[in-house]
């Protein structure tokens, strides 16, 4: 500020006094002028290499882009003849911002150490609204690169621009050393007694980056592929782990279905529920996005075990009494299976007419009537094959050979060959 207060003072006694003792041509104002400018920008420079804090930077970005500027170009410029390449700003940027990033880079990395540190305390998560958080992070390296943009842009667009394009690639950087550190966690700190909790907190704090992301960044930029990507990956690994240890005991509860040849389906249905729902209880500490997230994989997982256990050849019946029978047992699992799901937040609609088809499936007897009914499963769900058709019409054993190449053919010719964006079927292998 004194160094610009100078030059004017100088410069307006060079305007008033001594331009007149020179001859027109020699241009004396633009030769002090340059001086000046040289002097200042060698100065700029060598304050622009030191160690400063952030304010100073920005300060000195200021004074370069805003005070220096209008300092220099007062009435009295505009008056004289002074060149118009020495107005343009003195070049710090390329010395400053990369100093600026690498701050805000090292500020970013040091809240993560602070917050693996805090996992590795095994302390239960903080809530607010119900929820384990441990917002901190997010909100600070957040904070950190919107304020950094923003206090860049208001000294000029330009600096804005330059600075933001500097740090496009800072978050999805960050993020992906935030997902290694989870996964470390994740598999290094199971017996830790606030495992869950933990997971739980870091799944939500993927709201505010995925917020932020969503709004402040457009559709067409790889940066924001790579976040939601991250993020995706992050969430979904959460969820395997908090998953695992349902879909375990779920596993031999669904057997029983096959061992009792369907005949106690309400009671081991009953099971299932009475199984699931201690687990729901907690994943209610998920913010509510992630929690119908979760909730959907569950319901998902629930239809796709009962359609495995129908898959699996092993009851064969051939009276149309008894196919009747079966077909009520799966109708009345599928309407208390949708109840169960619904009732706690499941939004996966389209996965409740998956069994009650099926079950239609075995109900019918009429050749016509089947083929209808397959063509309006395979509509619905078009990742059904024909291995996955042919293994459940095992259970209709009085259907001729004829008959059941008939059906199967008229599924080849009614599937898509798209795989859809909810996939049921194509998740189910057949042994």
């Amino acid at each position: 500020l004194h160094m610009g207060k100078t030059m004017k003072e100088d410069l307006t006694v060079v305007v008033k006094y001594i331009k007149e003792l020179y001859p027109p041509e020699f241009n004396v104002f633009s030769t002090y002028a340059e001086l000046y400018h040289n002097y200042f920008a060698s100065q700029a420079k060598k304050n622009a290499e030191s160690h400063l804090e952030d304010k100073d930077i920005y300060l000195l970005l200021s004074w370069v882009h805003n005070i220096y500027p209008n300092q220099r170009n007062g009435g009295w410029a505009s008056k004289t003849c002074i060149r118009q390449e020495l107005l343009h700003p003195l070049l710090v940027n390329a010395v400053v911002l990369p100093s600026l990033k690498a701050t805000i880079k090292s500020s970013m990395s040091k809240c993560l150490d602070k917050e693996i540190q805090r996992w590795k305390e095994d302390k239960e998560p903080e809530k607010l609204n119900g929820h384990f958080q441990s917002e901190l992070l997010a909100i600070f390296v957040i904070q950190s690169v919107y304020s950094g943009q923003k206090r860049a842009k208001d000294i000029s667009t330009a600096v804005g621009e330059e600075l933001s394009h500097r740090l496009s690639k800072e978050l999805p950087a960050f993020l992906k050393s935030y997902k290694d550190a989870f996964e470390d966690f994740k598999e290094k700190s199971k017996k830790h007694r606030y495992y869950k909790p933990i997971l739980i907190a870091n799944i939500n704090n993927c709201w505010n980056f995925r917020d932020y992301a969503e709004k402040n960044m457009a559709e067409k930029d790889d940066n924001k592929a790579s976040i939601l990507s991250t993020l995706g990956d992050i969430e979904n690994s959460g969820f395997d782990v908090l998953l695992q240890q349902l879909f375990a005991q779920l596993k031999p509860i669904y057997k029983k279905f096959t061992e009792n040849k369907w005949d106690s389906s309400n009671e081991i249905m009953n099971e299932i529920i009475k199984t699931t729902s201690k687990y729901i209880s907690d994943f209610r500490t998920l913010k509510d996005p992630f929690y119908h997230a979760i909730i959907e994989k569950i319901h998902t997982r629930l239809v796709k075990e009962y359609i495995v256990r129908l898959l699996k050849r092993k009851v064969s019946l051939k009276t149309p009494a008894q196919q009747q029978n079966l077909a009520q047992h799966i109708s009345k699992n599928a309407a208390d299976l949708e109840a169960f799901c619904t009732s706690n937040g499941s939004q996966a609609t389209w996965l409740n007419s998956a069994l009650p088809k099926l079950a239609e499936v075995i109900r019918l007897q009429d050749l016509g009537a089947i083929k209808i009914e397959v063509a309006t499963l395979a509509t619905t769900y078009p990742d059904i094959r024909k291995r996955h058709l042919e293994a459940f019409l095992y259970i209709k054993a009085n259907l001729s050979r004829g008959e059941l190449k008939s059906i199967l053919g008229y599924l080849a010719d009614s599937t898509a060959s798209t795989s859809p964006a909810a996939p049921l079927f194509s998740n189910i292998n057949i042994s």
